[in-house]
């Protein structure tokens, strides 16, 4: 099955990259642009069945490598 990742940063975390998109969307005349979050989404395929187990595991895969819980939240997506 695909899973799709999504990473961001929390919501209390000072993001640059997104306040510097910010400021250029604004400076090309995309004034009502507000809050701008730069994130990350991961694709990969793994297989199972989509199980709380797999799920269990999934979470600890997200929480443990592709993200960082101190700054990022993440969610998912399962395609089978």
């Amino acid at each position: 099955m695909k899973v799709i990742v999504y990473v961001s940063p929390k919501a209390t975390v000072l993001d640059p990259q997104g306040a510097a998109v910010e400021h250029a969307m604004k400076s090309l005349g995309h004034e009502s642009a507000r809050n701008v979050r730069i994130g990350k989404t991961v694709t990969f395929e793994m297989e199972g069945e989509d199980t709380e187990a797999f799920r269990e595991a999934l979470n600890k895969l997200c929480d443990g490598l592709l993200s960082n819980p101190i700054i990022e939240d993440f969610r998912y997506e399962i395609e089978e």
